[in-house]
């Protein structure tokens, strides 16, 4: 009777610490979400759209939802700096809602539209200023950079809130401008050439290396990336981006505007692994360019994938997806080359390898103009209107603000 009582007792005593425990954790996560800024605990500004379109449903306010960490592996980021891509154009105007949405909330719970509203901008560059309970890697004050997922809240606000492990250490020697033009397009350079790609810096020496569409922020980007590992590197760009993607250490320069490309292309020597950032027509002759036989891939960031799922419905697009990649894989093996698709992955553990490279001189921001806060409408523009020669970049916190 009696060590059942005083099991009794400890049991209770246990159940008792649990809920102490609990009670303490739940205010402690109540008082880290109202320590971060005694001055906007609640709301900050933001670029905003409440529906998707043109330009037009782009809404500044000063009430945007203040972010709040909701896991213990997040963190909250002040934004010195946003880079725009080409997906915020289509997010704008509703690309892929229907897969985003899927991901934003799985069980269907929230009503359609519960994303507004939304956010954009896939690039920041700023400060941690409070971190969750579980994040030991970064501190308050760090200065970080990451690329944001499409189906996060972006950086076209004051602050953010992201995981930790999408997030890394900015480079030392890139302000915070520079910073913004790299992670989304260098995670997915990533994603494509090393992860889909297979190539590393101990495997590419002599490789040699197609890259369709130079001349943008992805282009640029893997230009650099595969010189620094000794690859051979083959660009097709317009001919007033040659001395762009030159002076970035690209090998052969094809001018797209001057012929047909392709003719210019079956002259040169066949290529290993061919980064495709234009699709369309490119797939039609692309993939006899690479080497039978060898282990060669062809990898394309233009796929249909979220498209089908706009049109179809998520299941089914998702089947018509599967079975034309399926076809076209099929098709090419046969062929002796691999065809795959390449896709953006957010990865902190990428970025540190990317920010040792920069901080070595092997990378270079490439920034192509630079816009404030309130003009974020114009930057929009510039991005819409295509033919880039790097990023676009918009200052949201400056030095001095800080």
């Amino acid at each position: 009777v009696e060590l059942t009582l005083r099991c009794v007792e400890s049991r209770s005593r246990l159940a008792a610490v649990f809920s102490l425990y609990f009670e303490i954790k739940q205010q402690v996560r109540t008082l880290r979400t109202l320590s971060t800024s005694a001055r906007r605990s609640t709301v900050m500004q933001a670029w905003v759209i409440d529906k998707y379109g043109n330009n037009s449903v782009l809404r500044y306010t000063k009430n945007a939802s203040f972010p709040i960490i909701h896991y213990p592996n997040e963190v909250i980021v002040k934004v010195n700096a946003a880079g725009l891509n080409p997906l915020d154009i289509n997010m704008r105007g509703g690309y892929g809602a229907a897969t985003l949405a899927m991901k934003r909330d799985p069980l269907s719970i929230n009503k359609a539209g519960s994303e507004f509203p939304l956010i954009l901008g896939r690039d920041v560059s700023g400060v941690i200023m409070e971190c969750g309970l579980d994040v030991s890697y970064f501190k308050p004050g760090d200065e970080v950079w990451a690329a944001i997922p499409p189906w996060k809240q972006g950086s076209l606000a004051e602050f953010v809130v992201l995981s930790a492990n999408e997030v890394s250490h900015k480079p030392k020697s890139l302000s915070h401008v520079d910073a913004a033009s790299l992670p989304y397009v260098a995670a997915t350079a990533w994603s494509a050439l090393v992860n889909t790609g297979g190539l590393n810096k101990d495997n590419s020496a002599k490789k040699r290396v197609l890259i369709l569409g130079g001349s943008g922020g992805v282009g640029t980007f893997a230009i650099q990336m595969l010189k620094s590992w000794g690859a051979h590197v083959t660009v097709t760009c317009s001919q007033n981006a040659e001395h762009l993607v030159r002076g970035l250490g690209a090998d052969d320069v094809v001018d797209y505007t001057a012929g047909p490309v392709e003719r210019k292309l079956h002259t040169l020597e066949k290529f290993d692994v061919i980064l495709d950032n234009i699709g369309g027509e490119t797939e039609h002759w692309a993939l006899s360019l690479l080497k039978p036989w060898c282990g060669a891939k062809y990898v394309t960031l233009v796929t249909p994938f979220l498209r089908n799922t706009d049109q179809l419905g998520l299941a089914d697009g998702m089947m018509q997806t599967a079975v034309t990649v399926a076809t076209k894989a099929l098709k090419h093996i046969t062929k002796g080359v691999h065809y795959r698709w390449g896709f953006f992955a957010p990865s902190g553990p990428a970025l540190d390898d990317v920010s040792e490279m920069v901080d070595a001189g092997k990378i270079r921001a490439v920034v192509e103009e630079q816009f404030s806060f309130a003009q974020v409408p114009k930057a929009f523009e510039k991005v819409e209107k295509g033919h880039a020669r790097g990023k676009i970049v918009v200052t949201v916190t400056t030095e001095q603000e800080e």
